[in-house]
């Protein structure tokens, strides 16, 4: 008979974190108990594999900035990188369509980095080995917190002191939104982080192109010439940006594929098997085992 006793000792497990007796899924508010986002609730699904390697991985779906993608970019995602024995952690950040705009979306990456980082112990992971992966609007949101890791803490404006390094360790941005120029931007990304009207400095300031760091993390970028929805060219100028500035950065271009695969089984990725290529890039840099 499952006792009120019981019943209370597993309602404390849950709320415990990321003991051995907790569940191997556990969804978290990474905003709970900060005082200066009171009210905030940001959801991140952690997934933690039988047999951690010690690696994770925080998941941004893309959405243009306006809504998130959960199927293919999020979850599908989640359930390849557990399978791989990296832990999962899919963020739900804040975005336009309930009315959230910059600097939501990177106060949310950087608190996931953050909170990620405090957990290493519990989560089964080197505190060294946490990256990041984004599609679309979430390959701009990651490779942004990326770029501007040592430029721009957005946590200690609103007061959370800590030594945890925001850098993530790697960075995996697949058909992204880069720039926020007039010729090539996408513009339902831009105007849903931005607002309707940019000035020229704000274009300039989130144009990922334009501010790459020489202490930019490894990078592993993705794209088809065909995309329809984010010009390829986006691409083109982030990788051009990344050898100007000596960044270990593997670009896999593909002739066809589209946007808005991620990681669901489709003709693309039965084509291409852009999983595998990805899974032998992580091998060389030591952050999935052999």
């Amino acid at each position: 008979m499952f006792s009120i006793k019981k019943a209370f000792l597993f309602v404390l497990l849950l709320g415990a974190g990321f003991n051995a007796s907790a569940a191997r899924k556990q969804k978290v508010n990474i905003w709970a108990g900060i005082p200066a986002m009171y009210g905030q609730h940001v959801t991140m699904e952690i997934t933690v594999p039988d047999k951690p390697n010690g690696t994770a991985v925080i998941i941004c779906p893309g959405g243009s900035y306006h809504h998130l993608g959960l199927f293919a970019e999020g979850r599908k995602t989640a359930k390849w990188f557990a399978k791989q024995g990296i832990v999962a952690c899919l963020l739900l950040y804040r975005v336009a369509q309930y009315g959230y705009h910059y600097p939501a979306p990177m106060q949310d990456i950087q608190r996931a980095i953050q909170f990620v980082r405090e957990r290493d112990k519990e989560l089964g992971i080197d505190m060294h080995k946490v990256g990041l992966i984004g599609y679309s609007a979430g390959g701009h949101l990651v490779a942004w917190a990326g770029a501007f890791a040592g430029r721009c803490d957005e946590l200690a404006k609103i007061g959370i002191q800590s030594e945890i390094s925001l850098r993530p360790d790697f960075v995996i941005s697949v058909y992204p939104v880069v720039s926020m120029q007039d010729d090539i931007a996408h513009a339902w990304s831009r105007k849903s982080l931005l607002g309707k009207l940019p000035t020229q400095e704000q274009k300039d300031l989130f144009s990922l192109e334009m501010q790459i760091p020489v202490d930019m993390p490894p990078v592993y970028l993705v794209a088809c010439k065909d995309d329809p929805v984010v010009i390829y060219e986006n691409s083109v100028r982030l990788y051009a940006a990344f050898l100007a500035q000596g960044i270990p950065c593997k670009f896999a271009s593909y002739d066809q594929g589209g946007h808005g695969f991620g990681m669901k089984d489709s003709d693309f990725m039965r084509a291409s098997h852009w999983n595998e290529a990805l899974a032998a890039w992580l091998k060389g840099l030591a952050f999935l085992n052999e």
